[in-house]
């Protein structure tokens, strides 16, 4: 069983975590990461990931939220010129979204990731887990449990 409450802290040692070759346009970066926490379904997970200075490609296969925790980058894609993000800064890339790296210098973020799916399930799985939520809650203390 998984304990109800994690914790962690964005100081950790990284393992390596290379990029895809065929992504890097410029540079050598080096890429480091360490998972924080999954969720019970292994559909929402929590990294912390870093890169030395370089350009690559980067293709998401899940919605991914990242807040920039030291130095930055400057993100580019086809409907959006190169802007600079920091220490701070809040992005959200979508499944399937595609976007240009430049990290200059350094980057650390936090990422939280999550495996998105099609319209109609999501809807049955917020169900069940609304439904397993309330029985839980209203199970008498200690039935859950056993």
């Amino acid at each position: 069983m998984l304990a109800p409450i994690e914790t962690g802290h964005y100081k950790v040692d990284l393992d390596p975590s290379p990029i895809e070759p065929s992504w890097i346009i410029e540079g050598n970066p080096e890429a480091r990461s360490r998972l924080l926490s999954s969720s019970a379904c292994h559909t929402a997970h929590t990294m912390i990931w870093s890169c030395t200075e370089g350009k690559f490609n980067w293709y998401y296969d899940h919605d991914e939220t990242i807040l920039i925790l030291e130095g930055s980058i400057v993100l580019e894609n086809d409907g959006m010129p190169p802007k600079r993000y920091g220490v701070g800064d809040v992005i959200l890339f979508r499944s399937g979204a595609h976007a240009k790296w430049h990290v200059k210098g350094y980057v650390k973020k936090v990422a939280f990731l999550h495996l998105t799916y099609p319209f109609p399930f999501g809807i049955a799985i917020r169900a069940v887990n609304k439904l397993r939520s309330l029985i839980a809650r209203n199970a008498p203390r200690g039935l859950l449990a056993e």
